[in-house]
Order: structure tokens, then C-alpha cells, then sequence
């Protein structure tokens, strides 16, 4: 993992992806290709049972300092206490609730659960480690 080399504090501007978790590699964090029984991790080479695959959060934001503009992503365990689960089980909760609205789109995130998350962040300034 990168080290943190500086510190900014921001304004978050905008969500840039409603996609908010992603299937990840248990070792190196890099998305997975997952299928209907496996997942196989190209950058590392890890493969694994598609019910084991393990899931990160990641939080593509537009934000602003003083200055400037930014695009960041954020990434991992540190959004938990944002959305108040893990990553893997708002991951299940969403296919709970696409199978129960019969989104066609397994892995869409509802609409309620993207206004929450631009209520939550939008406007709201933080210090990130950059």
C-alpha cells in the first residue's frame, strides 16, 4: 500500500460513481473477475470460490479546496463507519434488495442508497491523506 505524503483538507463537490463496493482480491485489493462460481484475481493470481470473493468499499469523489479541483477515490475499511457495515454486507444488502425489486442489474445500487450517500457527503468538508 502507498504511504500517505501529504494532507488535504476538501470540500466534497460531487459522487462521481454510484458503484460504491467492489469485489476484491484478499491479498493485493485489485478487483476481481468474479463469474457465477469463481474468481480470479489477474493482477496476483489468486482464485478462489465466488461465495469467498471478499468485498472494499471504493469512493469515487469530486472535491475542492481553496484552490483547486480533485478527483479522489477512497477505498477500504476506513468509509465503515460512513455507511455502518462493511463492505461485504452492503454488498449482500443491495442484492437482497435488487432480487426483492427484480433489478435486472445484480450489483446496481438502489437509488435511496445513492441519495443517503450524496446526503451524508456532499458538502461536507474532510481532511484527506493524499
Amino acid at each position: 500500500m502507498n504511504s500517505v505524503t501529504g494532507l488535504l483538507a476538501a470540500s466534497i463537490i460531487s459522487i462521481q460513481d454510484s458503484c460504491f463496493v467492489y469485489p476484491a482480491c484478499q491479498k493485493c485489493y485489485s478487483r476481481v473477475i468474479l463469474d457465477s462460481r469463481r474468481f480470479n484475481c489477474l493482477k496476483c493470481g489468486c482464485r478462489g470460490e465466488a461465495e469467498d470473493a471478499s468485498y472494499r468499499y471504493r469512493l469515487s469523489l469530486k472535491i475542492a479546496d481553496t484552490h483547486d479541483l480533485f478527483d479522489i477515490t477512497v477505498f477500504g475499511s476506513c468509509l465503515d463507519p460512513f455507511f455502518g457495515v462493511t463492505a461485504g454486507n452492503l454488498h449482500r444488502c443491495i442484492q437482497d434488495f435488487n432480487q426483492l425489486s427484480r433489478e435486472t442489474n445484480p450489483d446496481a445500487s438502489p437509488g435511496e442508497l445513492v441519495q443517503a450517500v450524496e446526503t451524508c457527503f456532499i458538502g461536507k468538508r474532510f481532511i484527506f491523506g493524499v
